[in-house]
């Protein structure tokens, strides 16, 4: 009996030996139907966009996009540079509300105006030469009342110069891949400039990042506040913050060379939308325009999302552990109504992995379709690290087996 069991050892150790190296066995596809969940996954910006020739805004240019995913949804004449007026503030603030997350500025640091600042024209809190005014209250006044001395007294403060600050808005253009941008100053002041443009496109996508910073988005939703103690009321700019459903800002603009202009940010059942109209001819056709595209946007399209989840007990040859978890992140991705409930799912995971195996190594994915066509994927990764087994590891494994 024990000959045979010694037999049965040596045997199962050759076997053992030979199948260490074995690559994985081919993928196992499961389908079904998946549910909706919120994902936070952040993607590129799309240059692709859909909507109907029917669908047009008195108007020069005008652009929807998703901000999740940055899917531009609708857009008419995006890419022409023209005059943006105070929507140059996004940039702005975009600078500003960077320089506090890193630290280099705090919101409770005060900001003293420059004679230069204080100079500014058009919207403005009325700075005085040597007046004392914290970030947070200078960022709101910006938000809010598009305040043009407060946003040149910020971008000084970060800066040291509104020289140096424009040519740090204009380079974080180009990281961005903003094509069609040139800024000239840090407010949107254009009766001097000479060639301070942006494209209905670019200023949807710095509006995007901007809100990736929540704080602004707490300041752009609010209708009215107070500074210096009280004594100076700002009122929103933008009408459709207290008017328009699930709107959180985000900013207005208006000159003689611009016309009306806005970036509109609302969110409903989960969708943020950006809206972005420029040189309309009037406050209220401005509004209108853009109320109609966030409708438009809100009625035909929806979020799809997948949940993030786990896979255990696959299999794993030739590793310390007979088995490992593995995990995919979540999914998003925008589609037309009509599609939500038709999205398809395949995960392909093997059979197997060889050893060894380290955590976030892709083994897996799962892949989505829409009528049979994929629209997306994410990968599926090890959660945890499987060494290879020893020669000696792997003797004492088949005695303990043997003599069981």
């Amino acid at each position: 009996m024990l000959l045979k069991k010694i037999t049965a050892f040596f045997l199962s150790l050759v076997l053992s030996v030979g199948v260490i190296a074995l690559p994985y066995a081919s993928a196992e596809e499961q389908t079904g139907e998946t549910d909706l969940e919120k994902n936070e996954e952040d993607a590129d910006v799309s240059d692709s966009y859909v909507g109907p020739e029917t669908l047009d805004f008195d108007c020069k240019s005008a652009v929807l996009m998703e901000a999740e995913t940055g899917r531009i949804l609708y857009a008419k004449n995006p890419d022409e540079a023209l005059p943006p007026a105070s929507v140059t503030k996004v940039m702005t603030l975009l600078l500003v509300m960077e320089a506090v997350d890193s630290g280099k500025i705090k919101l409770d640091d005060m900001v003293t105006a420059s004679e230069h600042a204080a100079s500014m024209g058009g919207s403005q809190i009325y700075l005085k030469v040597g007046e004392q005014m914290s970030v947070e209250d200078m960022i709101k006044s910006v938000v809010i009342s598009s305040a043009n001395d407060a946003a040149c007294a910020l971008a000084e403060f970060v800066s040291g110069s509104e020289e140096s600050f424009v040519k740090a808005m204009n380079a974080r253009a180009k990281e961005l891949g903003m094509e069609n941008t040139n800024f000239e100053n840090t407010n949107g002041l254009d009766d001097t400039a000479q060639n301070h443009v942006i494209s209905a496109k670019d200023i949807a996508i710095m509006s995007r990042e901007l809100i990736k910073h929540p704080k602004i988005l707490e300041y752009s939703s609010i209708w009215m506040d107070t500074i210096r103690d009280g004594a100076f009321g700002l009122t929103n700019t933008n009408r459709l913050v207290r008017f328009y459903k699930g709107c959180t800002g985000l900013k207005t603009g208006s000159t003689s060379k611009a016309g009306f202009c806005i970036s509109a940010t609302a969110e409903r059942d989960g969708m943020s939308l950006i809206c972005v109209i420029m040189g309309a001819p009037t406050r209220d056709v401005r509004n209108a325009a853009a109320t109609s595209l966030l409708d438009w946007g809100f009625a035909n399209y929806g979020k799809f999302s997948y949940a993030g989840g786990e896979f255990e007990n696959i299999k794993v040859i030739g590793g310390v552990s007979d088995s490992i978890k593995a995990k995919h992140d979540m999914f998003s991705c925008i589609l037309e109504k009509d599609g939500l409930s038709k999205v398809q799912f395949n995960i392909e995971l093997p059979e197997n992995i060889s050893a060894p195996v380290k955590s976030g190594d892709v083994i897996g994915k799962v892949v989505f379709t829409l009528d049979g066509k994929e629209i997306g994927k994410v990968d599926i990764y090890a959660a945890e690290n499987v060494d290879k087994i020893s020669f000696l590891g792997l003797w004492y494994r088949m005695i303990a087996g043997a003599l069981r």
